[in-house]
């Protein structure tokens, strides 16, 4: 019989898990100390509260017999499955951490942490913050380290132009304040 129809070898394996996004060989994993604490208290609330209450519904579920048709059952170990794999990721996250706190530096020049003023090329002004990758959050004006737009950025000062390519096509920007203040 042909193994196409008998999946004996395959019905062992376990799930697999999606590949965490974890840094690059030789990428450091930069984060502000208020990122680092929001990432601690993650991992403290998935571990200290979460994840106890899902195993105690399970459990309570497990107790009531058969659980091939036990919602509570089958969903809380799926949520289990989601909780362990986050904190997985977590621990890998704050491990591979370099916390930089660069608040309250007095430079004009652009590093990890500066909260830049920009003007394009079309006028237009904006504000941006570089923080890690843990971090982003572009409705706040927060972008990665790692972004186009931050690699063009760093180490710029003060009145540079600093041009990258978007996917709108080539961007000048105009540099016209750098702080450093605290990252909430």
């Amino acid at each position: 019989m042909s193994k196409a129809f008998v999946r004996e070898d395959d019905a062992a394996q376990p799930e697999a898990a999606p590949a965490d996004p974890a840094p690059l060989p030789g990428r450091r994993n930069y984060i502000t100390p208020a990122g680092y604490a929001r990432l601690k208290a993650e991992l403290r609330a998935l571990v200290e509260a979460e994840r106890p209450e899902v195993v105690r519904t399970v459990s309570w579920a497990a107790s009531n017999g058969d659980r091939s048709e036990n919602g509570d059952y089958i969903y809380g170990k799926k949520r289990l499955r989601e909780i362990d794999r986050r904190v997985r990721f977590l621990i890998k996250r704050l491990e591979s951490a370099e916390v930089v706190d660069n608040a309250g530096r007095d430079s004009d020049q652009v590093f990890f942490g500066a909260t830049v003023q920009l003007r394009s090329s079309a006028g237009d002004e904006r504000r941006l913050t570089i923080v890690g990758a843990d971090e982003v959050d572009t409705a706040r004006g927060r972008i990665s380290w790692v972004a186009p737009i931050a690699r063009a950025l760093l180490k710029a000062r003060i009145g540079d132009e600093v041009s990258f390519h978007s996917p709108a096509g080539r961007e000048r920007l105009e540099v016209l304040d750098v702080q450093y203040p605290p990252i909430d």
